[in-house]
């Protein structure tokens, strides 16, 4: 008796926090991640040059899409959680590919500013890191600046 007490009261001191925690699209609409993303707006989406456009196209979905350009398939994460780290970072949890034989669950953060966004960590669920303090680990050099595009003003 006194367990099923003591998991009661355990619980009801959770639920607030639970509550209180933001939503994904909550969070994505604090650091303005909606919308679309590029190195250069105005030249068309290449593994160089990756578009990416994040959405929500229905209640509690949210979606972000890289356009390497038409050669290839575009990259499609689903969002599961969000939640700020600091002002300037957000930590996610996605999965990329959802749906498919690659599908693969990941944890990233996205350093945020005046703008522009950059992918400072990446981990595949139970991985190996893939990105750390911004820099791609198997080729040793910075992830992509990228930087929000105005609405229509993005080139395809």
């Amino acid at each position: 008796m006194r367990l099923v007490v003591v998991i009661g009261v355990a619980a009801l001191v959770a639920l607030p926090e639970i509550a209180n925690a933001a939503s994904v699209q909550e969070v994505f609409q604090e650091f303005g991640l909606f919308g679309t993303w590029a190195m250069d707006c105005n030249s068309p989406a290449t593994p160089g040059n990756p578009h990416v456009t994040i959405t929500t196209p229905s209640a509690g979905l949210v979606l972000e899409d890289h356009d390497l350009g038409g050669d290839f398939a575009v990259n499609r994460y689903s969002v599961l959680s969000a939640e700020p780290v600091s002002q300037t970072n957000v930590s996610v949890q996605v999965i990329f590919q959802p749906g498919t034989t690659v599908e693969e669950r990941q944890k990233l953060v996205f350093a945020m500013g005046n703008n522009t966004r950059r992918t400072i960590f990446n981990q595949s669920d139970g991985g190996a890191i893939r990105v750390k303090d911004g820099i791609a680990v198997a080729r040793g050099s910075r992830t992509p600046l990228l930087r929000k595009c105005e609405e229509g003003r993005v080139s395809r």
